[in-house]
């Protein structure tokens, strides 16, 4: 029989007992440790990563009342709630063994123990210790789409909308173009809960925060050795969403050495861990996103053209704010909704002079902006009146919504002007235009 992947721990203070315990035990796992002395327990944990314990209820001469073993299973269970921990004694009484299994231990084994029950135990344990770490390594990854507005006025949002409902339950790679701030993650997310992954981990990796030396451990993981500070064996973030559904943002930002390492990830379905040659099947779905323009970055071999390829099967433009400017108004509604609610501001009103100055900003920051705008406002106004609170010119005149040469035009005779407290002959000179050309750029502008 195979052995499981999995690191026991037997706590006794008897050397027979470890031994025996440890002979059998390693029959069925891959690693089992033993510590006679119960002090040594909590160092241990902090150092390597346990999936069970098996712990004895005795450990001073002449007391047999097991009070030992509960002492040191709730130092245990401080640093791991999750952990479970097996108690044994040779001094079986009833209701020793309700008070252990109150206070959190997942069975209680009397000395001498049946071999198969002990098996059993531990066994089941392991399965248990597995379901409890995943549940609460993505407890904060686990909340659902809903969360967000995802209803829409605008007939691209529709458009949107409906190739994620197509896509959904495929296992099509997707790629999300967009700006930041559009809501990749979002549909990401909501792609995610229209699959049949959905009962499965949603990881969420942003590539942007990572450095180049990390890559491999972050998303790999790595055996305990590896490298120095490899104190304990690591399960990398795509290993830990296995079932589920890996979303890769920011690829754009990827070196060339690192997207080859992705390809091959991507293309063979297979992980080995830094400092180990054993081959992992991954079986996870792949949604990527960028605000970068993958086809320039092809062209100007900065990225891979196998690799673009290969991710975008399913390839989706998310509007910008201003592109949907009829879902302005929805979305401001929401996000007053929520942050009313969150910071008890219940008589707060959207007026349609408010809405109106919200609809004619540009947002560049989108439908993010519009977030940290509201939230602003309604922490900053007083208890009866909204009052918002926009962005600054000078923070609208320094940020380029897009490449088009006419806005930059715009923006840099803003700028030249106010540099210049409006002296046309001091700006056009810092300009390279005439006073005729800069006059004509004026009135084109409205300025």
């Amino acid at each position: 029989m195979r052995k499981k992947e999995a690191h026991i721990l037997i706590v006794d203070d008897e050397e027979d007992i470890l031994f025996s315990a440890r002979v059998w035990l390693k029959k069925f796992f891959s690693e089992v440790s033993c510590l006679s002395k119960p002090a040594q327990i909590l160092k241990f944990m902090t150092e390597n990563q346990v999936d069970a314990v098996v712990l004895d209820m005795n450990f001073r001469k002449g007391f047999e009342s097991g009070q030992d073993g509960l002492y040191w299973m709730n130092e245990i269970k401080t640093l791991d709630p999750n952990l479970p921990i097996i108690l044994m004694t040779a001094y079986g009484e009833v209701e020793l063994a309700v008070e252990a299994l109150k206070n959190g231990a997942s069975d209680f084994i009397l000395k001498p123990w049946n071999n198969e029950k002990l098996y059993a135990s531990v066994n089941l344990a392991v399965d248990i210790s597995r379901k409890n770490r995943k549940l609460s390594q993505w407890v904060n990854v686990s909340q659902k789409s809903n969360q967000y507005q995802l209803d829409t006025y605008s007939l691209k949002m529709k458009e949107v909308l409906e190739q994620l409902r197509k896509v959904a339950p495929t296992e099509a790679n997707v790629l999300l173009l967009g700006e930041n701030g559009t809501g990749k993650y979002v549909l990401a997310e909501s792609i995610h809960e229209q699959s049949d992954r959905k009962n499965q981990p949603f990881v969420h990796i942003d590539l942007g925060s990572i450095s180049e030396g990390l890559f491999e451990s972050e998303l790999f993981g790595y055996k305990k050795g590896a490298f120095t500070d490899a104190h304990q064996d690591y399960a990398g973030k795509i290993e830990n969403a296995q079932n589920g559904t890996v979303f890769l943002d920011e690829i754009g930002n990827l070196s060339i050495q690192l997207q080859t390492k992705l390809l091959s990830l991507i293309q063979n379905r297979k992980l080995s861990r830094l400092g180990e040659s054993k081959e992992r099947l991954l079986d996870v779905r792949f949604i990527f996103a960028t605000n970068e323009n993958l086809k320039k970055a092809v062209a100007e071999n900065r990225f891979r053209q196998d690799l673009y390829y290969r991710i975008n099967t399913v390839e989706i433009q998310i509007p910008a704010l201003r592109e949907r400017p009829e879902d302005i108004g929805l979305l401001a509604h929401y996000f007053l909704d929520r942050y009313k609610q969150k910071y008890h501001q219940p008589n707060l009103e959207l007026t349609d002079d408010l809405l109106l100055t919200l609809k004619n900003y540009p947002w560049p920051g989108n439908i993010r902006e519009l977030d940290h705008c509201l939230e602003r406002s309604v922490i900053l106004s007083n208890d009866n009146h909204l009052q918002l609170l926009m962005p600054q010119p000078e923070e609208f005149e320094n940020t380029i919504v897009n490449l088009n040469i006419e806005e930059m035009e715009e923006i840099l005779i803003k700028k030249a002007l106010k540099k210049h407290t409006g002296n046309i002959s001091l700006a056009a000179e810092d300009l390279g235009l005439s006073r005729a050309a800069l006059y004509r750029r004026m009135e084109k502008f409205g300025l």
